[in-house]
């Protein structure tokens, strides 16, 4: 693990007097670029909601899970904040919520844009599996908010 990492992870124990040294680090998206976006929506608080497809996730990774804390990184694997897990759910693709899309934070926050980017991340996602990706796909919805 990444010393930055680290580091940035027990200055927020002490700040935060959380005793868990249990955490993940990850950045959102496929390149840099979306990574500092992403990671900047979620310092601003406008990104409060994520999906991912449950098939893209390995064998021994784990789900996340409510109350968990993750450090956000940007697209040079540097700590940008520590989020918490609020809520998970595995739901079909046709069946996420405009709501969930509008937590996503971005583009205009609308449906139509949600679904559009994530059709077309998925879709490479799904080729990168050797698979396809279609509109039942479970997705892992989480919702977390910052907390520093």
């Amino acid at each position: 693990m990444d010393t930055k990492i680290q580091t940035f992870w027990q200055n927020f124990q002490q700040q935060h007097q959380v005793s868990t040294n249990k955490y993940e680090a990850w950045s959102f998206g496929a390149n840099p670029q979306m990574a500092d976006e992403l990671a900047q929506l979620v310092l601003s608080g406008q990104k409060t909601a994520t999906t991912s497809a449950l098939e893209t996730y390995e064998s021994n990774e784990p789900l996340p899970k409510v109350g968990e804390y993750n450090i956000i990184l940007d697209g040079q694997n540097q700590p940008v904040c520590v989020t918490q897990t609020k809520v998970v759910e595995i739901i079909p693709f046709d069946q996420v919520s405009a709501e969930h899309a509008y937590h996503e934070g971005e583009g205009d926050r609308t449906y139509d844009y949600w679904r559009r980017v994530h059709v077309d991340f998925f879709e490479t996602e799904y080729q990168k599996l050797t698979s396809t990706f279609n509109l039942q796909i479970p997705c892992v919805c989480e919702v977390f908010e910052v907390v520093k």
